[in-house]
């Protein structure tokens, strides 16, 4: 009984006192935005088509479906051109800024609604790819994904920085405008009845409560006069993100085992031959050459069937053994780059490859966060030699975790 309350005590403590997993947020964080962000400048010569209020799925059907599903969907709001415009504008703004975090806890929530208003809009666009960026683009709103390798990062370490040497740093403007922007947006759009379900229910009940959360972070990091109600509050949000990364590591797993699965009861993945048909698919022949190529060897389609199939089916066991994991999650992202090129599938890939990234090992994160910032440095600094960037801990040290802002400061 000692050692397993002993461990226990252990356990709470690790998930209470810091965000597990800041590398593979950020990676996550990356990886999604840049995936929603390309897509979404490939197609914007296409977005009336795709988007627009005159498509083929017209407005007044995508409204009738809303309707019935209850999906949200701000486009929904409006039939005017310039509406359409804005909202696909500040999608394509809300992706970029947070590539890069900035103002990360703000710039989620309107990542999310820009992903679930534009899918929402014509449901019948997209693939398997969309169907996980439309997930994974909810989870990253709870989760504290800019402790590292982003914008928040920096100006935390500055902050700090700042604070050791004593120097005096005024209050923070920026987050709280933000903060008063956003929340007068959706006061005119609760005004205006816009928004679905009540204060104990539905969107409205969403966007409000992330709102005043994100107010109270501030106002208690401003006022409170002890420690005790920021440590409260760090405590929940780690908690928070901890739970919204599991998740998305049992989203992934779930994926690939229903995949697996649901390939095996079917005839042409048993006898090998599934991968042959996609490769003389038009709409999936980019480089038809490629594609005979490959479907030419028989002995090539059928170890690729049932590669495909035993990976999948493996992979969320082999969790249990890192070193066997490492190499199917290279298998699997391996499958999904070659997927992009012969099938011309790459946002799916891209969207698969960034969910596959919450399992990357954190020493393999850092060492090629530190080659990319070597790179970066050597850019900046016109091919000479390059700027020296933060040190990367010596192997066996413990690293103290990042504790920067929630809210709209991070």
């Amino acid at each position: 009984m000692t050692r397993f309350a002993s461990t226990a005590a252990r356990g709470i403590a690790k998930v209470t006192e810091s965000a597990l997993g800041p590398y593979q947020s950020a990676v996550i964080r990356i990886g999604f935005a840049a995936t929603w962000l390309l897509f979404l400048l490939r197609e914007f010569p296409h977005r009336q088509e795709m988007y627009g209020p005159d498509s083929p799925w017209s407005w007044d059907l995508a409204r009738q479906l809303v309707e019935g599903n209850h999906a949200f969907t701000v486009l929904m709001w409006s039939r005017g051109q310039i509406w359409f415009e804005t909202v696909y504008v500040l999608a394509v703004l809300s992706s970029a800024l947070l590539l890069v975090g900035w103002r990360t806890r703000g710039t989620s929530v309107v990542f999310m609604i820009g992903v679930l208003s534009l899918q929402n809009r014509s449901v019948f666009i997209g693939d398997g790819g969309d169907n996980v960026l439309h997930l994974m683009a909810i989870y990253l709103v709870f989760v504290r994904c800019a402790q590292v390798w982003s914008l928040d990062a920096r100006r935390d370490r500055r902050e700090r920085a700042s604070r050791a040497r004593g120097d005096l740093t005024g209050p923070d403007r920026t987050g709280p405008v933000l903060w008063a922007v956003l929340g007068i947006a959706l006061a005119v759009a609760t005004g205006a009845g816009r928004v679905d379900g009540g204060f104990l229910g539905g969107w409205l009940t969403v966007l409000w409560g992330l709102w005043a959360v994100q107010g109270l972070w501030w106002a208690v990091g401003r006022f409170a006069r002890t420690a005790e109600p920021r440590i409260l509050l760090d405590v929940v949000a780690n908690l928070v993100h901890n739970a919204a990364l599991m998740i998305i590591m049992a989203e992934a797993c779930l994926i690939y085992a229903t995949a697996g699965w649901y390939k095996i009861q079917g005839s042409r993945w048993q006898d090998g031959t599934a991968v042959y048909y996609p490769l003389h698919l038009e709409s999936f022949s980019p480089w038809p050459a490629l594609s005979d190529l490959m479907s030419a060897h028989g002995t090539i389609v059928m170890l690729v069937t049932y590669g495909t199939v035993l990976v999948q089916v493996a992979f969320p066991f082999t969790l249990f053994n890192r070193r066997v994991k490492n190499v199917l999650l290279a298998a699997m992202m391996t499958e999904h780059a070659v997927i992009a090129v012969v099938l011309g599938l790459p946002f799916f890939s891209l969207a698969m490859i960034a969910a596959d990234s919450v399992f990357l090992p954190t020493s393999f994160l850092r060492r090629l966060g530190g080659r990319a910032a070597r790179v970066r440095d050597r850019l900046l600094s016109g091919g000479g030699r390059a700027v020296p960037g933060p040190r990367e801990p010596a192997a066996g040290v413990r690293e103290e975790p990042e504790h920067p802002h929630v809210g709209f400061t991070a």
